[in-house]
């Protein structure tokens, strides 16, 4: 179970490929799907009833978490573990972005 927000970023050897982060999570037990957004897309504040973990797969996101007063920038590889309830913002960065996500 999910209580803080945590960035695992991406510690291996060159870009992973999005086959390579699908097997990851479904390794542990998650059923993930893929979906993108072209360049400087935004997402306005929001949260989900679940736990949401996100993997980038090409290109950047930033996600705010104003509660937090931070910002999270994600690029490929990296992975978001985002708790229930938690209020978060989206902005796509200048290539466009494709993630892998689950319900966690």
């Amino acid at each position: 179970m999910m209580s803080a927000v945590q960035v695992t970023p991406w510690a291996g050897s060159g870009i992973p490929t999005r086959s390579a982060l699908t097997t990851l999570l479904m390794d542990e037990g998650l059923s993930p799907y893929a979906w993108s957004n072209g360049p400087f897309d935004t997402y306005a504040a929001h949260s989900h009833t679940y736990n949401k973990v996100i993997c980038v797969a090409q290109g950047s996101i930033t996600f705010d978490l104003p509660d937090e007063g931070r910002a999270l920038e994600l690029h490929p590889g990296d992975r978001l573990d985002l708790p229930a309830g938690v209020v978060h913002a989206a902005r796509v960065g200048s290539q466009g972005v494709v993630c892998l996500e689950a319900q966690g």
